[in-house]
């Protein structure tokens, strides 16, 4: 079973790498001006995207990731209906998670403002 849920694994990740990609573009064509590298590939990627709608948008924008999203839904309701393990382990993380609330959106929040100051560095610097 667990050689099954490795398969899965690695097929997701392949499903839904080419959207990946073209969000990782969205953000690092933004980075620099235009003529500098990895904001002149990330802005050939993107136009890519742009002018194979069938392709781009449909297959690796929508498509792609649909069936991930589905074959992920159903590897995990299997998982959650055969192993009582993996139930008895959701109980005692969200009963940890309950008991520490207080401390996990303390941590929630320091990882969103940590990601907010890396933006606006990355901004800044490109500026």
């Amino acid at each position: 079973m667990d050689t099954l849920k490795r398969i899965v694994a690695a097929t997701e990740i392949l499903l839904v790498l080419p959207a990946a990609l073209f969000m990782t573009a969205l953000f690092v064509r933004n980075l620099q001006p235009s003529p500098y590298e990895p904001a002149t590939t990330a802005r050939h990627l993107v136009e890519w995207f742009s002018a194979h709608p069938p392709l781009g948008l449909q297959l690796f924008l929508i498509a792609l990731p649909f069936v991930a999203f589905v074959l992920g839904c159903a590897t995990l309701l299997g998982s959650w209906r055969r192993d009582t393990e993996l139930r008895q382990a959701t109980v005692r993380t969200l009963a940890a998670v309950r008991a520490h609330l207080a401390t996990v959106l303390i941590a929630g929040a320091t990882l969103v403002a940590g990601c907010s100051l890396a933006v606006v560095f990355l901004h800044m610097a490109a500026d």
